[in-house]
């Protein structure tokens, strides 16, 4: 990543040909990972996978309490894989302002490696398209997104314990299987 940031410096953004080369290469990136996406989206459609998951959510901040949700992990990783895209869609947004209100040409180039880094380091691309078992880390529900973003969005960690469900189910809070 430090090469890309680097060699964004270097690169004579001024010359229009070189610029269009950087955008090319900036909607090929998003193009791969459309294409990872949906061929993602293919491979949950094609296992179906009805094994019922439980788990309890943590309360939003501000917003009350745990909820206690049972689905299925083909419901999971379709919800999952809407969260990817529209994640996806928001940054080509967010970069289609930088680039064309705010004229910053420099962060298409570092923006057209590391989506595609985080692409394949995803818990669904990891499952579904390099084959990894879905145990250890990648055994769902996944944990929610660190850093600053993540932190803020959730209340706490998604407990998946069964006293945790236990209680959760006795207290009635939630329960309702999504599909």
């Amino acid at each position: 990543m430090l090469f890309f940031m680097q060699l964004s410096k270097k690169v004579p953004l001024d010359n229009p040909m070189v610029l269009n080369g950087v955008r090319a290469a900036y909607v090929l990136s998003n193009f791969i990972i459309l294409v990872i996406y949906l061929y993602v989206r293919g491979k949950i459609n094609a296992k179906k996978d009805r094994t019922t998951l439980k788990y309890v959510e943590p309360a939003q901040p501000g917003a009350g309490e745990e909820k206690l949700i049972t689905t299925t992990v083909y419901a999971y990783d379709l919800l999952q894989l809407k969260a990817l895209f529209k994640a996806q869609l928001m940054g080509v947004g967010m970069m289609a302002v930088m680039h064309f209100y705010f004229k910053f040409s420099s962060p298409l180039m570092v923006q057209s490696v590391i989506p595609l880094k985080s692409a394949f380091e995803g818990n669904l691309v990891r499952i579904h398209l390099l084959g990894e078992p879905a145990a250890g880390d990648l055994e769902r529900p996944w944990k929610a997104s660190s850093g600053l973003l993540g932190m803020l969005m959730s209340g706490g960690e998604i407990k998946k314990d069964k006293k945790s469900i236990e209680t959760a189910e006795k207290s009635g809070k939630g329960g309702a299987k999504e599909e």
